[in-house]
């Protein structure tokens, strides 16, 4: 992490201690926690490189997302396909790394807006979020979970909720000590003590579930 970066966390980190209380002893919890280190037991991925992680972890723990981008990397020479590689392929080749005929598609379907220039990951950068959700969301077979993903992931942007996400939902339900699992709502209404640092709160929630 820069000396930026480090900058801005700690700024964002204290105002969500200061905004909520259970967020407050998550950070204070794990004090040397980095938010970006997940990251790094993935591949280098660019905006469509993202865009495949999202569509492949749909309904999949991460950590059968990273199998499966693994048997697929080793068809393309052990790096994620561009594109235009994806296009060029045999579907039957990308099903066999363990991808529905679904997730084929739509995987086909983004390379093909990748490549005639209705998905530009330059134009997708100065969007902003919610055009970039509605932008992805034409696509069949990306919902508002994957592109809320694709804008925390690849774009960096700072206040994304993902409130559709099981584990975030089961993660709050423990931290928060609630009797229930909450709904996408109610995940929204808690989320909103953390703006404009949502993103930030939701990998906090994650962490704490791998770690009990």
């Amino acid at each position: 992490m820069s000396e930026q970066a480090k900058v801005r966390n700690a700024a964002a980190l204290a105002a969500l201690r200061k905004a909520d209380p259970v967020l407050a002893g998550l950070i204070d919890a794990d004090p040397d926690y980095d938010p970006d280190a997940w990251l790094a037991q993935l591949p280098t991925m660019d905006a469509f490189g993202v865009l495949i992680f999202q569509v492949i972890g749909q309904q999949l723990s991460v950590a059968v997302t990273r199998t499966l981008l693994g048997r697929l990397m080793s068809r393309f020479g052990g790096r994620l396909p561009t594109p235009e590689q994806l296009l060029a392929a045999d579907p039957e080749e990308i099903r066999a790394a363990g991808l529905s005929r679904r997730k084929v598609q739509t995987l086909r379907e983004l390379a093909s807006r990748f490549v005639d220039g209705r998905l530009d990951p330059v134009e997708l950068e100065r969007l902003p979020d919610e055009e970039v959700v509605t932008r992805l969301t034409e696509v069949s077979g990306v919902g508002r979970w994957t592109a809320e993903g694709f804008l925390a992931i690849a774009l960096h942007r700072e206040d994304v909720v993902l409130p559709g996400d099981l584990a975030l939902r089961k993660a709050i339900q423990r931290a928060y000590g609630l009797d229930h699992l909450p709904s996408q709502a109610e995940v929204v209404a808690i989320a909103e003590a953390w703006r404009p640092y949502r993103s930030l709160a939701v990998n906090y929630l994650f962490a704490s579930a791998y770690r009990t």
